[in-house]
């Protein structure tokens, strides 16, 4: 009896174990999205809002493109390469067929205009000829495509082109496409293709004008529309990855395998409506916004400005905004020498007394060590001043 009497006291300790400190809650979705797969994220933190099958591998079409103008800008962003830059159009590229931009072996065109010509139109034989620009053929800038999605975290993707045209294994996911997504709206300049309804751009040896209309609608008809990209075959059916900002909240909706073009633009527009109603990104530290001072040690100034490292967003529900503390935690001092951007402190940030993020505060400026000079003029004020 002692010996069952000592069971039922373990089995009771472990029931109440897991009932208190793992509660199992099932997380019910608002609403049913008509697509094979669907996703809305905060573009600013990351937050999943909505999802539905969003690890399922499935061809992407041409919302692979993504990665592709992601690349573009990367380069651009690191100096290896300028929107002025010429690219030579390879027979390869020229017979890439489906959206095109028709372009001819031989031509040349600006890195420029084959981005308007991806964005918005979202040409096939652009992407090639880019890729082949940068990485010297389309094979090895694939390959930096699948490696970018590794950094990224996107495990559920393997690319096999640089457009989205059908191909054998050719796969992502609504995850890992609002991953690449979001990365890319960090751009700005990204965002004058995406945003842009109708152009032109000059084609061929002929000379001949293309007119270039955005094959993403929202643009035209959804309030603050800013991007992202299209994509359909008859596999993968209608894909959209979307994004909206109002305010200071921006949030990307993904839909893939939707049955029809309309379907696939309302059920995104669905997804974005429930982020705005329901949430608010609020812009808690801007990046080098000076949070403190600290007084140096033993350096060349007095005292140093500690700044925040990077910009920190939080996602809050609607009415929760004035919920939000920040906690400033700095040294009394700190010794000289100092490196700009060294981390000296950090802020952190709660919600209804809860911690919900942190951010390094760093060093505004070099510091360095006091000279000889330095110790005897504080000296010499100091005198003159008492």
């Amino acid at each position: 009896m002692k010996l069952i009497g000592k069971l039922m006291s373990v089995v009771l300790v472990i029931t109440l174990l897991f009932s208190f400190s793992i509660p199992q809650v099932e997380a019910v979705q608002p609403f049913e999205i008509n697509a094979r797969s669907a996703i809305l994220i905060d573009a600013a933190t990351g937050t999943v809002l909505y999802e539905k099958n969003i690890h399922e591998a499935l061809p992407p079409a041409s919302v692979t493109k993504v990665m592709t103008m992601l690349l573009v800008m990367e380069a651009i962003e690191d100096n290896k390469l300028t929107l002025e830059d010429k690219a030579v159009v390879s027979e390869h590229a020229s017979k890439m067929g489906g959206t095109q931009l028709y372009l001819e072996p031989g031509e040349i065109k600006t890195i420029e205009e084959l981005m308007k010509g991806i964005a918005i139109r979202s040409a096939n034989d652009a992407c090639v000829v880019v890729g082949e620009h940068l990485a010297g053929s389309e094979e090895m800038f694939v390959q930096r495509m699948n490696e970018r999605a590794k950094e990224l975290g996107m495990n559920d993707t393997n690319f096999v082109n640089t457009n989205g045209l059908p191909a054998p294994g050719h796969v992502t996911s609504a995850n890992d496409i609002a991953l690449m997504s979001k990365e890319l709206l960090k751009h700005k300049d990204i965002h004058k293709w995406l945003t842009t309804w109708m152009d032109e751009v000059v084609v061929g040896k002929s000379q001949s004008v293309q007119q270039l209309v955005n094959t993403n609608r929202l643009i035209r008809f959804y309030e603050g529309a800013n991007g992202v990209k299209t994509g359909y075959t008859s596999e993968a059916k209608h894909c959209l990855s979307a994004s909206a900002t109002r305010g200071s909240s921006t949030f990307i909706a993904v839909i893939m395998g939707a049955p029809t073009s309309p379907i696939r633009f309302s059920e995104a527009a669905k997804l974005l409506d429930h982020g705005f109603a329901n949430y608010n990104s609020v812009d808690v530290i801007k990046k080098d916004a000076v949070v403190g001072t600290i007084p140096v040690h033993k350096g060349n100034v007095l005292e140093m400005n500690a700044v925040a490292k990077e910009d920190l967003k939080l996602l809050v529900k609607k009415g929760e905004d004035g919920k939000i503390d920040k906690e400033v935690v700095l040294p009394q001092f700190i010794q000289a020498p100092l490196i700009k951007g060294e981390k000296v402190g950090e802020v952190i940030v709660t919600v209804d007394g809860k911690e919900e993020s942190r951010v390094d505060l760093v060093a505004a400026e070099d510091i360095e060590k006091a000279s000889f000079v330095d110790i005897i003029s504080r000296m010499f004020r100091k005198i003159v001043g008492n």
